[in-house]
């Protein structure tokens, strides 16, 4: 039990904790780094602490520092959001070695589930479908890495182990790119994820990305609540998801979601998560479990009138699931637009001071931010500054309530990404739906978008 969180994060993921916890009668304590002190889940909480300089290695990312922080302000749980140390399992353990209960599932977990490989072989034993490759860590021997290429058939892609975020990947179409793919990808995965080992699997051309989100308690229950369909993407990084996911017959997404919540029983999982798949000619594929709550739960929070924030903290109390799987009823149609400072076509991040900020409203309209006219965004994070995220009866209601969110939307002294997806919205292969990951980025190459036409 607890009755204080640490909030260990930083802008809308933060105050979207502040506001679960003060709803839940727990006291707040907020941290931040220098260039964030004027944020509003650190005039919200009930207690605040200046953990460091602005560049995050020396304040976000200082496992030493987060823990004195919660000693110094009496915290006795901590919250990690995502991004960040959300899917540390380092840091979970210091925490507990610290006395201090961490708001996820266990480090033991956390670290099953961070491997690509060893979370890919849980998987495997529990049911879940897997894209074929090789399963253990590559060789460093050339004749023997291109025996295992070949054996499992071209095009391949090799990932780091301890990969995420879109890092630490490599598409493989011949023999010839293999030996120069994977020196690559080994250097980057210990470069960004300090260990080097790399794996191999079959590469599919046309994929779709499907996440089923799962919820269980420490007594033995679990429960999935929907699919996101996370297909809308640049560079591997997400921007826009919805649900339901539009033409994939319902009864395949349930046993998939079964399939899920069997898997976090078999690892004994705890708290929210999500389970990542690629979906191409009808068959779903494991790529990844993330550990803590996604940047886009509040889809599934406005399909299902769940609290997922709320239900993760529940968890970590130690209080059993209240909910079951029949209590789970999603509804209507949902789409969350990332909303970036940065250039709507080129990506390239474009921090600076907001003068003026004017959220849309109306009927089945959320807006997660922290922004308020005044507020500098700092060049030392992610670019993500709102969340703009609509529900509807129908897909075409949502996508004509995101169509009139974006044009009542008013970010002055700012540039954003709202240009790309009021294009994107008017895109007759959008509206169709069931776009591939590689759709958008086919889209901008193009110059549709830009020029407001469709293909």
């Amino acid at each position: 039990m607890f009755d204080s969180v640490l909030i260990a994060n930083r802008g809308e993921i933060a105050l979207r904790i502040v506001r679960a916890c003060k709803a839940l009668s727990l006291r707040t304590i907020a941290i931040h780094s220098e260039a964030d002190a004027d944020l509003r889940h650190v005039a919200l909480a009930d207690q605040a602490l200046c953990i460091g300089p602005a560049p995050s290695r020396q304040s976000y990312l200082d496992m030493d520092r987060m823990i004195t922080a919660a000693r110094l302000t009496g915290a006795q749980a901590v919250h990690p959001g995502y991004g960040f140390l959300s899917e540390n399992a380092a840091f979970a353990t210091a925490l507990r070695d610290a006395g201090l209960q961490f708001i996820g599932p266990s480090p033991e977990v956390m670290a099953l589930m961070g491997d690509k490989i060893s979370a890919k072989a849980a998987m495997l034993k529990s049911g879940v479908p897997c894209v074929p490759g090789f399963d253990q860590a590559l060789p460093d021997e050339v004749g023997e890495l291109e025996r295992i290429a070949d054996a499992i058939g071209y095009p391949l892609i090799i990932k780091a182990a301890a990969g995420g975020g879109g890092r630490g990947m490599r598409i493989v179409r011949t023999r010839g790119d293999l030996r120069q793919a994977a020196q690559i990808t080994r250097e980057e995965a210990g470069r960004f994820f300090g260990k080097e080992d790399i794996y191999l699997e079959k590469f599919l051309e046309h994929p779709r990305h499907i996440e089923i989100q799962v919820l269980a308690d420490a007594h033995g229950h679990a429960i999935w609540l929907g699919e996101r369909d996370c297909s809308i993407q640049r560079r591997n990084q997400k921007l826009l998801e919805e649900a339901p996911a539009v033409g994939i017959d319902r009864q395949r997404i349930a046993d998939l979601g079964q399939i899920c919540v069997r898997a976090c029983l078999d690892i004994g999982y705890q708290g929210v998560g999500t389970f990542e798949f690629l979906y191409e000619n009808g068959a779903f594929f494991f790529m990844e479990m993330n550990t803590r709550i996604q940047v886009e739960h509040p889809v599934t929070e406005m399909l299902t009138g769940v609290d997922l924030v709320a239900e993760q903290i529940k968890v970590a109390l130690g209080q059993p699931l209240t909910l079951t799987q029949q209590c789970v009823a999603p509804s209507g149609h949902a789409i969350e637009c990332r909303l970036n400072a940065e250039d709507p076509w080129t990506f390239a991040p474009l921090p600076g001071r907001i003068q003026a900020w004017v959220a849309p409203g109306g009927p089945g309209v959320r807006v997660d931010t922290h922004l308020y006219p005044g507020y500098e965004v700092p060049a030392h994070y992610d670019s993500l500054i709102a969340k703009l995220i609509v529900h509807g009866s129908s897909r075409q209601q949502a996508i004509a309530r995101m169509r009139v969110a974006l044009s009542e939307l008013m970010v002055d002294g700012l540039a954003t990404n709202a240009a790309l997806f009021a294009a994107l919205l008017q895109n007759g292969d959008f509206q169709a739906g069931g776009m591939e990951i590689a759709a958008l980025e086919r889209l901008l190459a193009t110059g549709v978008l830009k020029q407001g036409g469709s293909v």
